[in-house]
């Protein structure tokens, strides 16, 4: 019976890890962290690993429906991603230069910092770089498959998925939680090096969410 539940969370990491990438994650908060002390670090990290969590869980039980609910479809899903991915990546591509920012926003970034620098948890490590479209779709088609044909008990499809979101959540948390040693070792320079290159990557990685959102409009269509 242990054997079943332990195959089934093998299974479920083989499949949501590639798909999650953790490692993604690691460099994008590497780019977006530079600036930060450790303990805003530590707080991001599981910040961010409670939110993965928390997404994965809803994808699971209740994404068809919310999806439903609001009329979102998965193309829908994926093009919105790709816009807020490619966002991201524009702004670390081009990042404005201090000396290029008038007084009055210099002021008023200063005063909402301690407010403001951890909401990078949820957009953009938690979603879309970790539970992204992809994910997402995965977990709904995979939540609806599963319920009504499957090889394993009904006691595993009901204790695993919990089981393996929080392994996937752990995972993301001890990846994040290594930057701090990567800090040290690339420095001010490499951090802004690694920020402009993730820019880069994150543009291309929206822009082929938005294609994929369009072909799977144009093959519905056709």
């Amino acid at each position: 019976m242990m054997l079943d539940l332990i195959k089934a969370i093998g299974l479920g990491l083989i499949v949501i890890l590639p798909l999650a990438n953790p490692l993604t994650t690691v460099v994008l908060f590497l780019a977006l962290s530079g600036q930060m002390n450790s303990a805003t670090r530590n707080l991001i990290a599981v910040k961010t690993s409670l939110y993965v969590f928390i997404i994965l869980i809803v994808a699971w039980y209740a994404g068809q429906l919310v999806m439903d609910t609001f009329g979102i479809s998965i193309p829908g899903l994926r093009i919105a991603g790709g816009l807020i991915v490619a966002f991201i990546g524009f702004r670390m591509l081009f990042p404005i230069p201090q000396e290029e920012r008038g007084m009055d926003v210099l002021i008023k970034t200063a005063k909402e910092k301690e407010t403001s620098k951890t909401s990078i948890a949820f957009v953009p490590l938690a979603m879309p770089s970790t539970a992204g479209p992809g994910t997402i779709a995965m977990l709904i088609s995979s939540a609806s498959t599963l319920r009504h044909a499957s090889e394993f008990p009904a006691w595993v499809i009901l204790v695993a998925p919990p089981l393996i979101f929080l392994v996937v959540a752990m995972i993301v948390w001890v990846c994040l939680r290594s930057t701090d040693t990567i800090m040290r070792l690339v420095g001010k320079s490499g951090i802004d090096a690694i920020s402009r290159l993730m820019g880069f990557l994150l543009v291309c990685m929206g822009v082929q969410f938005i294609i994929n959102g369009v072909l799977e409009i144009v093959s519905l269509i056709l």
